[in-house]
């Protein structure tokens, strides 16, 4: 008898451990999937610097996935939607539901097909961690259910139920629950309705079938089943439920924003190793403004053949880019999605500030003189003849009015005394502008007057330097990221100048007139710039808080009809600079201590002293205390007229119709009548032989005055032909010297061997750039 019962006892006993052996050993020969180790790939999230969405681009797997949520950031209301919905009894089973998996044997053996399933949220999670494409075998099945055993054993419930929130699909490319309630709903999780939050959880049984946007009668159809669940498993009261059966659901798809899309995808193109969540320093509201402006302004400008614009705008103390926008819209067909905030394009006149700053920390002042009158280069391409956007010459001109009215004969005169295009060309390097890769012979004397192309975000940032009186940074567009390191690029005392100078309404009264567009109700340091035949204008400025930029024109390239960077781009500077001052107010510099303010006269560059006669023309203007011009003296004038005396390379100018100074200057006749000068070769020129003139060809000699000369070289051959002299050229460098009358003088240059053609083919050919 004992040992029956002892053979029954273990009959009974071997079922249950094979069963406990089944439930708590089998499961650790499985593994679990590596995706439950590794997070959902993000894609990028753009933020304002608010928070407020800006863009969400897709993952590499084409989903559209937001940051994990805490399980103390999920909802409880769409934590008992989802158990209801899915897996009631989650709370209570290992892993593995045996009353569910015998339920839908049943029904799907009484209907003969498949009409329910039993996976419990740890299968469903073991399922989408694996990512296997397999077929749905038995094998599979067995296996899942293995891993959902281990997983419980492993995991604990709470981070189960939040892993499974945060990768499962609720279709059109929403994976997490996170991102289902911004693209169905617009609103964050902790917003969502018991109704919404059913809503949601209808949709992971079938995201194909149960999609929102196509069969929206399906998902609504599950959504009453499962509130009618919350109601029967008390996760609803009554009053609730009858809210939730009511609530009309209303889907508002949102694809993470579309806010700063050039700003987003500059990002992307900068900084391509970045994933996740990122905050940016873009201000929306600014953001929506400028796009605003941009777009009304022009609407104004399509008759005068104007289709696109770019703005940048930077927060000087931190080289935040507070708002960027790169085209009128992002969606035009004809070019929307081009960048003109990053496109290079020719900046005109934009460049000068740059060489005058050079000057000034030269020991130039911005009263020193410059000859605004004809020259020509001698250049690897030929002669270089700058020209004046008007084809004028305004003769002596101080540095204030030669830059505020951009003029350009001055500004390439500035730059050749000041070192030429190698100096001006480090400068705009260290000032950030990338774009500019080629060596200075490439660019030549043009460079000044903008024969190069750059990027309008980093012009901008460049005048940030100089708004930040001459301290550089780089900018940048993500906020989580620290301001770069400050070098001084510009002296203090340079910076201040030209800030002061771009800020005189008056400096460029001659070319802008008094009341132009850029003439603001507050001060503000601007510079305009225009392309040849009008394809690109620009206008650039700042005050001490905000620095702006602003390009306007074609991206392919048309010349727009007469615009100039005050009439294109100027009044979208304006409108941006208004709305700065409105929403945070500007301000202006306060003088430094080296500062001195005398009065000058503005004909000689000269600075009156207590002694000094009385003038018919004087101005105010400012110097560093240590860097002044000398005093006038009685000799500079003419006796009895006042005139002031200029020297004799303004004689023709005097004499001619551009003199705006007229009945003001004079020159010393007795100098304009006998001072020997040579006009070609000019000094210091480089001339290169042109290599199919045999012998290198000859070069005609000239001088004034012109008559009874005697030309003098010992390295070159001279040759006569009536009243003619030419020099023979060979390579090398030569000294050319003239006599008249006693009287000589000499010039010294360089003569190159020929240049073969491919080396020079990309060298851009000199230029007439406009000012404005």
């Amino acid at each position: 008898m004992k040992r029956w019962f002892k053979r029954r006892r273990l009959l009974l006993l071997t079922p249950l451990a094979v069963a406990a052996l089944i439930w708590y050993a089998l499961p650790w020969v499985t593994t679990l999937p590596e995706g439950l180790f590794s997070p959902v790939p993000l894609g990028r999230i753009y933020r304002a610097e608010d928070g407020t969405p800006l863009r969400h681009h897709l993952n590499d797997k084409d989903e559209r996935v937001c940051a994990p949520v805490a399980l103390e950031g999920l909802p409880e209301i769409l934590i008992q939607a989802t158990l209801a919905a899915e897996d009631k009894r989650f709370w209570t089973h290992g892993g593995v539901d045996a009353w569910a998996i015998s339920r839908a044997l049943k029904l799907n053996v009484q209907r003969d097909r498949i009409v329910s399933g039993a996976s419990t949220i740890t299968q469903q999670l073991i399922k989408v961690a694996t990512a296997s494409t397999a077929k749905r075998t038995l094998t599979v099945k067995a296996t899942e259910a293995l891993q959902a055993r281990r997983l419980e054993m492993q995991w604990t419930k709470q981070q189960i139920l939040t892993d499974y929130l945060n990768r499962i699909s609720y279709g059109n490319q929403f994976v997490g629950c996170a991102a289902a309630a911004q693209g169905y709903f617009n609103k964050p999780l902790k917003h969502l309705t018991p109704a919404e939050a059913a809503f949601l959880a209808a949709i992971p049984q079938s995201p194909a079938r149960l999609n929102p946007f196509r069969n929206p009668k399906a998902v609504n159809k599950r959504k009453k089943l499962i509130l009618d669940r919350m109601m029967d498993l008390k996760m609803l009261d009554a009053d609730a439920y009858d809210l939730a059966r009511g609530q009309r659901i209303v889907l508002q798809r949102f694809l993470g924003g579309f806010s700063a899309p050039h700003a987003t995808e500059l990002d992307r193109i900068t900084q391509a190793e970045r994933q996740g969540e990122i905050p940016t320093t873009i201000d929306a509201r600014l953001q929506a403004q400028v796009e605003t402006i941009v777009c009304q302004r022009l609407l104004g400008l399509r008759e005068r053949n104007v289709d696109h614009a770019a703005v940048v705008v930077i927060e000087n103390a931190t080289r935040k880019v507070l708002a960027l926008v790169g085209s009128r819209d992002f969606e035009a067909a004809d070019g929307g999605q081009i960048n003109g905030a990053w496109t290079p394009r020719s900046p005109g006149s934009a460049l000068k500030p740059f060489t005058y700053s050079l000057a000034f920390e030269a020991g130039a002042n911005p009263a020193t003189l410059v000859a605004d009158l004809p020259i020509e280069y001698t250049t690897s391409t030929g002669l270089y003849r700058p020209e004046n956007y008007d084809h004028k010459h305004y003769g002596p001109i101080t540095y204030r009015h030669a830059l505020g009215n951009s003029l350009n004969i001055a500004a390439v005169r500035v730059l050749d005394s000041v070192g030429g295009p190698a100096e001006l060309l480090k400068r705009l390097r260290q000032l950030g502008l990338s774009s500019l890769t080629e060596e200075p012979e490439h660019y030549g004397l043009g460079l000044t007057i903008g024969n190069a192309p750059v990027r309008l975000i980093e012009l901008t940032n460049a005048y940030a330097t100089l708004a930040s009186l001459g301290e550089h940074q780089p900018w940048r567009l993500r906020a989580d990221e620290s301001p770069g390191e400050k070098t001084r690029v510009v002296e203090e005392s340079a910076a201040w100048l030209l800030a002061d100078i771009l800020s005189d309404n008056q400096a460029r009264v001659l070319t802008f007139g008094p009341h132009s567009i850029l003439r603001l109700p507050f001060r503000v340091a601007v510079k305009t710039g225009t392309s040849t035949s009008y394809r690109d204008n620009w206008t650039l400025g700042f005050t001490p808080e905000f620095t702006v930029g602003v390009w306007a024109g074609n991206f392919e390239g048309e010349p727009m009809s007469d615009v100039s960077g005050v009439t294109g781009a100027g009044p979208i500077f304006r409108d941006v600079f208004e709305h700065l001052l409105g929403t945070r107010g500007v301000s202006w510099y306060k003088d430094p201590t080296w500062v001195v303010r005398l009065r000058i006269d503005p004909r000689t560059g000269k600075r009156l002293v207590p002694n000094s006669p009385s003038l018919r023309v004087t101005r105010s203007e400012v110097f560093h205390k240590d860097c002044l011009p000398i005093a006038v003296d009685p000799s500079d004038y003419e006796r009895g007229t006042g005139k002031a005396i200029l020297s004799s390379e303004y004689a023709r100018w005097v004499d001619s119709h551009d003199n705006w100074l007229h009945g003001l200057v004079t020159t010393d006749v007795s100098k304009r009548v006998n001072q020997l000068k040579i006009v070609s070769p000019t000094a210091g020129s480089v001339i290169v032989l042109d290599p199919d003139i045999p012998g290198g060809g000859r070069l005609l000699l000239k001088a004034e005055p012109g008559e009874k000369l005697r030309w003098i070289c010992d390295t070159l051959r001279l040759q006569q032909e009536g009243a003619l002299t030419y020099a023979l050229m060979q390579p090398g460098k030569h000294t050319l010297a003239v006599v008249r009358e006693g009287e000589s003088t000499r010039v010294t240059f360089e003569v190159k061997a020929p240049v073969s053609p491919t080396k020079n083919k990309n060298r851009p050919e000199p230029d007439v750039i406009q000012p404005n």
